[in-house]
């Protein structure tokens, strides 16, 4: 059989679609693992990138917190902390999260740099506040790559949070690491085909996010 047949045998069963191990409750369960870590990466992630945007301070020590969490590996981390926490939620969390902070946080950072001195400068000298000019001035010309960063964050997560299923958790990943020990390749290219049709998703919604959020002007000049 090729992928296509695997593909329409795993959906076209009835058995997928129903209880525990149905499509609709692995989806959601997978929703529900990746809004988890994205929220927690975006709170941290977020306000400092935003603070050293705006100070200009701190962007080397930031490369290189970035450069060392990418070059952790997600599933390593998940054996260690399942290792010293046990079964549960928060050694599948942790490693999301750790994936998802630097592409976040350096991309804010970034963001906030890149926005032209000239009004921010205007700003000051009128007697903003610096928090002001940071959300009024600042925040609305930086949105665009801030939303890339956390779309980038959110496709990552949505692709690695498979992992949860290899500590009994369930998710999308349930298919794959149930497939491959059960020898049963239409269950994992069923679960696999779940995953890419959830990272098209939240490419979509991060695009409607774009266009609703972000002003015209700011997105014709982005």
């Amino acid at each position: 059989m090729n992928v296509l047949n695997f593909v329409n045998a795993f959906f076209s069963d009835s058995a997928h679609w129903h209880g525990y191990d149905g499509i609709p409750h692995r989806f959601l369960e997978h929703v529900e693992y990746s809004l988890l870590a994205l929220a927690i990466a975006a709170a941290v992630g977020l306000p400092v990138g935003l603070i050293t945007g705006h100070t200009g301070r701190g962007g080397n020590a930031l490369a290189l917190v970035a450069t060392a969490a990418r070059a952790l590996p997600s599933f390593g981390l998940l054996v260690l902390m399942f290792v010293g926490l046990g079964l549960g939620l928060l050694p599948v969390m942790i490693p999301l999260v750790v994936l998802a902070i630097p592409p976040i946080l350096v991309t804010t950072y970034e963001a906030v740099r890149s926005v032209d001195p000239s009004p921010v400068d205007a700003a000051r000298g009128m007697g903003m506040a610096e928090s002001r000019i940071l959300f009024q001035v600042e925040l609305p010309v930086a949105l665009p790559l801030i939303l890339s960063g956390l779309r980038s964050a959110a496709i990552q997560i949505v692709s690695t949070a498979t992992i949860a299923a290899y500590v009994s958790l369930g998710g999308l990943g349930r298919y794959i690491v149930d497939g491959l020990y059960q020898r049963n390749f239409e269950k994992v290219v069923g679960g696999a085909t779940l995953v890419a049709v959830m990272a098209l998703i939240t490419l979509g919604i991060f695009w409607t996010v774009n266009r609703i959020a972000v002003s015209p002007g700011v997105r014709r000049s982005a």
